[in-house]
């Protein structure tokens, strides 16, 4: 057995030692890594979508938040559908007996880890777009998630590194074509006082307004 695979299970084992001795955190922790994480990272793209609006060339920085949200969507769809099924790593609890286990098992693929490949893919979206307080609430929830998908037993501590690699690199690597898409629409609903606000804040559109007469 490679080593790197005998220090991944090694790895594994340490934090599933450590869950069994934390019984108290185990309902928080099932909650958080399997949905909570999820909706928190959800929010601060919205968060970050709202005080975007608000910035100077507020089309592009919303474009660029928006890209955050659709690169995470890409970048899970790619995990899911093609890197899963491609590397058929199982999950460690089918392979290691006597493990704790917190939220239900399934016979799902393990590498990489779509929650990880989430979090990944939001905090370099949001670190894109400039917005340096959602950076590192994203940070934060994200490597938190990452952990917690160790500690519930559902990943390897390699399927959440690589996770949050492939999310990140994928959103970074797509980017500029993304932005540039995604500019284009949001100058569109720019357009429209009825979608305008989508894309910058009605006060600051008023400012913009009052200064040109």
């Amino acid at each position: 057995m490679p080593e790197i695979v005998k220090l991944n299970r090694r790895l594994y084992l340490d934090v599933n030692h450590f869950a069994i001795s934390t019984p108290w955190a185990h309902g928080f922790m099932a909650g958080y890594s399997h949905l909570i994480g999820i909706g928190l990272l959800a929010l601060l793209l919205l968060i970050a979508w709202w005080r975007a609006r608000s910035q100077p060339s507020p089309e592009r920085r919303v474009a660029k938040v928006l890209w955050a949200a659709v690169g995470t969507v890409i970048a899970e769809g790619v995990s899911h559908y093609v890197l899963k099924p491609l590397i058929a790593e199982r999950r460690p609890y089918l392979t290691l007996a006597h493990v704790e286990v917190l939220l239900t098992r399934t016979s799902g693929f393990s590498f990489p880890s779509g929650h990880a490949t989430i979090a990944g893919a939001v905090i370099v979206g949001l670190w894109l777009s400039h917005d340096r307080i959602m950076t590192v609430l994203a940070v934060i929830v994200g490597a938190f998630l990452a952990f917690g998908r160790v500690y519930v037993g559902m990943h390897y501590p390699g399927d959440v590194v690589a996770g949050l690699v492939f999310g990140g690199l994928l959103v970074w690597v797509l980017s500029p074509f993304g932005v540039w898409i995604l500019t284009k629409i949001t100058r569109v609903i720019d357009r429209y006082p009825l979608t305008s606000w989508l894309v910058e804040n009605s006060s600051r559109r008023y400012d913009h307004s009052s200064s040109r007469h």
